[in-house]
């Protein structure tokens, strides 16, 4: 025998009804609230407590239980949870500041040898000096409980992030002198669409070095992948040390084009050869910009004497500390890194150079001009 019915019939607005069917008809909604949505919907259109719980395979408290919030609380009420009481809390909000003041020290200024807390380290630190601070009720603090804790504070006392500090005081400055040329390069270089035998009076080259390169050969022959066998190239893990190589690369920011020496160092000399090189390249009259960071031997003594014999010819723009990401030319070492250099092995080093002067000889056939956009229209010269 049905139950009469003895309370007033639901009525939503228009706007309450368009939700209630979103929620009804949604696939990414919580099933409780797509099965309460319906609930209200079908009480609204007449139907009985005992039609809709067995239509929805629920119990008729239940139906009534989420009508009842909803003639109490209102639409959320009944469509969401209701506060409980629940457990009582065992720990204080000066416990868990407590806790998590400890994360925030380093272990070896509370007498440790650690640098950086792990989680076993910590709960006994916090189990063995919690009734001395005061807080008896950490003395069951398990491992679960000191990630909740450390979750809510947004604390990961356990990792690193490593950041670079702008120790330059004309770190600003020096920023908008390099997007200044940035800015004159594309300017130019637009100017220049289609009159690409013109002879520019300067030309632009982003410049730096990439040394450490590693030769590294394998101790045995690789295997090639093999359908239906193994899908990725299989390699032994040891390895031979061949040596190491610096990469010397200057990059033309109007042709898209590198000039590139490789050696087995990057000192003064070094440069200097990589100077010369960049003099064959471009014809006397044209003036050679590079941008460049101030790394020791772009500033030495050998390399000033040289700038002394070909006055006017080249002009440096220097990057401020900390700011190599300000350097196109980066980009470059950055592709070349995840690309030709990602698990290269090599029989000698000789092998090496040849590759590398390689990959930038097909850089060269399809050369990209590469056009910097981070803030170069916000800066100005002062």
């Amino acid at each position: 025998m049905p139950f009469p019915r003895k309370r007033a019939a639901l009525q939503f607005s228009e706007q309450e009804v368009r939700q209630l069917e979103a929620i009804r008809k949604s696939r990414t909604e919580e099933k409780r609230r797509t099965q309460r949505a319906a609930f209200l919907l079908d009480s609204a259109s007449g139907q009985s407590d005992e039609a809709i719980a067995r239509r929805y395979h629920v119990s008729r408290s239940t139906v009534v239980l989420c009508i009842q919030k909803f003639f109490q609380f209102g639409l959320d009420a009944a469509l969401g949870e209701l506060p409980r009481s629940g457990k009582p809390r065992q720990l204080s909000d000066d416990a868990i500041a407590w806790v998590q003041h400890c994360a925030c020290q380093k272990p070896k200024e509370l007498g440790y040898s650690y640098e950086l807390w792990t989680y076993q380290l910590l709960v006994a630190h916090v189990r063995q000096q919690c009734v001395t601070a005061g807080h008896p009720a950490l003395r069951q603090l398990s491992r679960s409980k000191l990630h909740k804790i450390l979750r809510q504070g947004e604390l990961r006392p356990h990792k690193i992030r490593y950041y670079v500090e702008r120790r330059d005081a004309d770190f600003a400055i020096k920023m908008a002198s390099v997007l200044h040329v940035y800015k004159e390069v594309e300017i130019v270089n637009a100017y220049r669409q289609g009159e690409g035998g013109r002879l520019l009076e300067m030309v632009t080259i982003s410049y730096d070095e990439k040394p450490g390169i590693q030769a590294l050969a394998v101790t045995t022959l690789d295997r090639p992948p093999v359908v239906g066998t193994h899908s990725s190239h299989l390699r032994d893990y040891e390895y031979k040390r061949l040596g190491t190589v610096s990469l010397l690369a200057g990059l033309d920011l109007h042709s898209g084009k590198v000039i590139e020496t490789v050696s087995d160092t990057h000192k003064s000399a070094d440069f200097i050869a990589f100077l010369k090189k960049l003099e064959d390249a471009y014809p006397a009259p044209q003036k050679i910009r590079l941008v460049l960071d101030n790394h020791s031997a772009h500033i030495s003594k050998e390399t000033r004497n040289y700038l002394d014999t070909v006055p006017g010819r080249f002009i440096f723009v220097f990057t401020p500390a900390h700011g190599s990401w300000l350097n196109l030319i980066e980009n470059q070492f950055s592709k070349m890194t995840r690309t030709m250099l990602r698990g290269i092995r090599v029989a000698s080093k000789q092998e090496l150079i040849g590759r590398i002067h390689q990959y930038f000889e097909e850089i060269n056939a399809t050369p990209v001009v590469f056009r910097w956009k981070y803030k170069i229209d916000e800066t100005l010269i002062v």
